[in-house]
């Protein structure tokens, strides 16, 4: 299986791929792509988008987006359904709601797989707490760490199911933030047993699957560095979570991080993430991350050819009897805990 070379997926600026991004894109060789709004116009410029994308590294690269349904949807109306936040699905859903989830991921993934895309930055396994800041809770799917991690795993076999890989978010626990983490540094004071038990007891439960994105948290029972680079955090969600994957950061133009991009991202690999994540398609900040990623590790390689072999041919099917499903299960939903 080809991967690429350089440590690290990127963004590109707008609706086609620009010659200095593609010289770019050639020169550094990275794992793969992450596409957002700005890049989205209609199916069939996002399928030629894809295409040149994977063209100009020769290769079958993985591209990803956010497509969890509300307010991070990427890809919307009128060429792709639209889907309430995952909680309200959830909470329409009932006892149903593996089930649903598993439908409505598995229709995701179909639609993503029909423009050229095959990761899903998907499940959010973040528990639910009082402190959840809003910018979170939504996408979350409730707050007990035994019905999270199932609903997050049928929202991983959905979308594998659909041909569409998924990604893990936010290791090892985001769901303890007040902050919104785009804007600044939250930090987290629950005791180790309290995490052990609870945020990170849900990510175990998921630690077979092939990808992984860290929080831009401070846990102070363990350090003082945000998890995305410490070492003991990193160590934590290989060694307590058991996280074999690839494991790759959150956005690192997001403000919880300091310094610049080559700093962000260089103490991010020191702390042992695989691959540096830069989404905002800036050209000389792609230039500054690719010079600080560099080159994968052999063990990140190991992880990348893992994950991708977890991608399988996607078999012809019957979206509207998806659908037609989907509406049934959530009609008949018995309400009640779950």
């Amino acid at each position: 299986m080809t991967i690429g070379r350089g440590a690290a997926i990127f963004g590109c600026a707008g609706l086609t791929l620009a010659r200095e991004e593609a010289a770019l894109f050639r020169a550094f060789d990275p794992f793969g792509f992450i596409l957002f709004a700005r890049n989205i116009e209609s199916p069939d410029q996002l399928r030629r988008l894809t295409a040149q994308l994977r063209d100009c590294l020769g290769r079958d690269a993985p591209i990803l987006v956010d497509q969890e349904g509300g307010r991070v949807q990427r890809l919307r109306s009128p060429y792709w359904r639209e889907w309430t936040p995952p909680l309200d699905f959830v909470t329409a859903a009932g006892q149903n709601a593996e089930r649903a989830l598993s439908l409505l991921y598995q229709i995701i993934a179909r639609e993503l797989a029909a423009v050229g895309i095959d990761a899903n930055c998907a499940p959010v396994a973040d528990l639910i707490t009082d402190a959840t800041h809003p910018f979170l809770k939504n996408r979350c799917y409730g707050s007990d760490p035994h019905q999270v991690s199932a609903l997050a795993r049928a929202v991983a076999q959905g979308l594998l199911d659909g041909g569409c890989l998924p990604v893990v978010k936010h290791m090892p626990g985001h769901g303890r933030s007040a902050i919104d983490t785009h804007h600044a540094l939250p930090s987290v004071d629950a005791s180790r047993q309290a995490l052990e038990t609870s945020d990170f007891a849900t990510f175990k439960a998921l630690n077979d699957l092939p990808m992984a994105m860290t929080a831009h948290l401070v846990f102070t029972a363990y350090d003082t560095l945000p998890a995305t680079q410490s070492k003991v955090m990193v160590d934590v969600i290989r060694s307590q979570i058991g996280f074999g994957g690839l494991l790759m950061t959150d956005d690192l133009n997001m403000q919880a991080l300091s310094g610049n991009l080559a700093e962000r991202t260089a103490a991010a690999m020191a702390a042992g993430c695989d691959l540096a994540l830069h989404c905002n398609g800036d050209l000389a900040e792609m230039q500054q991350v690719a010079s600080a990623a560099g080159d994968m590790r052999d063990v990140t390689r190991h992880r990348a050819q893992a994950a991708l072999a977890w991608r399988k041919p996607v078999a012809a099917v019957d979206i509207a009897g998806l659908e037609a499903e989907l509406a049934s299960v959530m009609r008949d939903a018995p309400h009640g805990p779950n």
